[in-house]
């Protein structure tokens, strides 16, 4: 039996029990995959100050994201297709993360609709939002959020056109696979996961098929959704959007000072310096660099959130030391819910909670919310 102590025993476990198409779909970014790397590897640079002699009782992670309580200064971030990892993988994700204390973001790209995931969810369920060509389906997609009793709306700015992704188009990627001779094949060999797929009639996109019109199926589901990311996304419909919400809004996907600056003047409550996992542009800067002087731009008008590369509470603390109010894992949370679902996602948020509480003592703090970049050593981090 696997001894699990971090999160790369549950991502070679995640790659055993996952189809291939769907474990490549996480574990992979655009083009070179170079910005996907950089975003772990830059963590890696920074080094902390080690301290001694401190007291280290009463530790303490909690804090808040846009004025909700956390058990730890992260959210599980919104992840497309999540129910192909695992069956009804949104659902026990949202369960995992209730159990913990801290929020699960929804994608509009879920398997799991928003209706069912929210008889699951805690106070922090969260809804990440799509701005397509179809501006009635947007509406109703806000509108179904705020009656599932989502606190936080969360609207991505950085998919208006997709990023090549070349995993997924030699894997031929679709919810459900293709029944291919490749696919069938690879699927011989997860048992566990075609058993639980069985067992659920949820194998397509819940927030969409069935609330569109025309869209019924996977046949109809792929022309409509080929054509609905809307180049044309602007701050205006960033305005539009907050109109029709009225409620808290975060904007993921800023890795820019003067597109953070605009971010503060659209009357957002948070942004998250972010660039897709490393799936949009490739060649772009790493969320943990960049974060730093969005921090000093725009830290004091906006609270500031960080996603990209998070593997260990180690980075949460580095993040938080550069100014991040909070942070975001996905692939985290995919391996551990594709390597043991519900309880997978649930050893993921124990081992970075572990790691983050212990490094904290080491670098001298007990308490999250007086940590700062004093605890990184100086040279080996951005400013």
């Amino acid at each position: 039996m696997t001894v699990i102590t971090h999160i790369a025993d549950l991502q070679a476990l995640a790659k055993k029990r996952v189809p291939k198409m769907f474990y490549d779909y996480a574990d992979s970014g655009s083009w070179t995959e170079s910005t996907y790397r950089a975003n772990e590897d830059d963590f890696q640079k920074i080094k902390l100050r080690q301290r001694v002699a401190v007291n280290m009782e009463g530790r303490n992670t909690s804090s808040t994201m846009i004025g909700q309580t956390v058990a730890m200064p992260v959210a599980i971030a919104p992840t497309g297709m999540t129910g192909m990892q695992h069956a009804d993988g949104e659902i026990l994700a949202a369960r995992a993360a209730k159990k913990f204390g801290i929020p699960f973001t929804l994608s509009t790209m879920s398997i799991c609709s928003i209706e069912e995931v929210a008889k699951h969810a805690g106070a922090g369920f969260w809804f990440q939002l799509y701005v397509m060509r179809d501006r009635e389906f947007v509406a109703r997609l806000i509108e179904r959020a705020k009656v599932a009793g989502c606190t936080a709306l969360v609207l991505t700015l950085d998919l208006q056109i997709l990023g090549q992704r070349h995993k997924d188009i030699k894997n031929g990627l679709s919810a459900p696979p293709k029944p291919t001779i490749a696919n069938l094949i690879n699927l011989m060999t997860k048992p566990g996961w075609c058993m639980g797929m069985l067992g659920t009639p949820r194998r397509q996109f819940g927030n969409i098929v069935g609330h569109v019109k025309g869209v019924e199926d996977m046949s109809s589901l792929g022309e409509w959704t080929s054509g609905q990311f809307d180049p044309t996304l602007s701050w205006a419909d960033v305005e539009w959007v907050k109109k029709l919400w009225d409620g808290k809004l975060i904007l993921k996907g800023i890795q820019d000072v003067e597109d953070a600056r605009l971010a503060v003047q659209s009357g957002a409550d948070a942004l998250i310096v972010s660039n897709h996992g490393g799936r949009q542009l490739d060649g772009a800067e790493s969320s943990i660099n960049a974060l730093p002087a969005i921090v000093q731009a725009v830290g004091k008008d906006i609270e500031v959130h960080m996603d990209g590369g998070i593997r260990s509470g180690q980075d949460v603390l580095k993040a938080r030391a550069l100014g991040a109010q909070g942070v975001y894992i996905g692939r985290a949370m995919l391996y551990g819910l594709g390597a043991m679902g519900e309880e997978g996602v649930s050893k993921a948020l124990q081992i970075i909670h572990k790691e983050l509480e212990l490094s904290m003592a080491f670098c001298g703090h007990t308490q999250i919310n007086t940590v700062d970049r004093n605890i990184l050593l100086p040279g080996t981090f951005p400013s």
